[in-house]
């Protein structure tokens, strides 16, 4: 079936980063294969981060990635009709096997399909614990892992910050690492590490080399706490995550 829907966004997302004259760094795009199914592993720190790095993927190899996002974002009146006609795979939290499914089904058919292994947007802006899905859904396909990591896009709209969707000239990073390619022996936990270190080499880098600091002591709060900033440590972010958690539930329960 023809993409009609995904050739559009993408025109829309560059021309709005034009707009905004986002000063986007891409680094890596000869890792990006060609051809054939791939996992995207990205990092997670907004609420945008799919963009960047489908951007990244798109212009490096024109590749169109599917990411999986949970299914409350098929169910809004905007978003859903979009992420359906883009073919991105939603995930029912309470029943991932369905989505996973899908998952390794468009890779055998040559898809590039996307995955956040945080499940959720890092708090503190560094790497939470990764889930092993990315590595048993390549492992299942036998395709690479891919490497991606975004930085910058924090400051455009992320958990708990008022969104500025209008802010020009802010530096984002996308960096692409090499390709994590599975052999038979390889055990999802142990390619999960291998994983998660290739992705924290990225990110560190990325975070020293990013062309541009805060404006203020009021304007830290993008920056980890082990730079200097004012976002919660990994341990506070944990915290706040488990209290959304039991929030969420709270409300499903009552919704029943």
């Amino acid at each position: 079936m023809a993409d009609l829907v995904y050739p559009p966004v993408i025109g829309a997302a560059l021309t709005a980063f034009r707009a905004l004259d986002l000063r986007i760094h891409l680094e890596g795009a000869d890792h990006v294969p060609r051809q054939g199914g791939a996992v995207l592993v990205c990092n997670h720190i907004s609420y945008l981060d799919f963009i960047f790095a489908g951007f990244g993927a798109y212009q490096a190899a024109k590749r169109k990635t599917r990411f999986m996002a949970k299914d409350d974002v098929f169910r809004h009146r905007i978003s859903g009709p979009l992420m359906r006609g883009m073919k991105h795979i939603p995930v029912d939290r309470a029943n991932g096997q369905p989505a996973y499914d899908e998952a390794v089904a468009a890779l055998r058919r040559g898809e590039v399909v996307g995955v956040f292994p945080e499940a959720t947007i890092s708090r503190s802006f560094q790497l939470k614990k990764f889930k092993t899905g990315a590595a048993r859904m390549a492992a299942d396909a036998r395709v690479p892992l891919l490497p991606v990591t975004v930085w910058g896009t924090q400051r455009l709209w992320t958990k708990d910050r008022p969104k500025n969707l209008t802010r020009r000239h802010t530096p984002v990073s996308v960096l692409i690492g090499e390709p994590i390619h599975l052999t038979e022996q390889d055990r999802p936990v142990m390619v999960t590490r291998r994983l998660r270190a290739a992705m924290g080499e990225l990110l560190d880098r990325a975070q020293r080399e990013y062309p541009d600091g805060p404006a203020g002591l009021d304007d830290r709060w993008w920056l980890p706490a082990s730079m200097g900033g004012t976002a919660p440590t990994p341990e506070q972010a944990d915290l706040l995550d488990a209290a959304e958690a039991e929030e969420r539930a709270a409300r499903r329960a009552a919704a029943a």
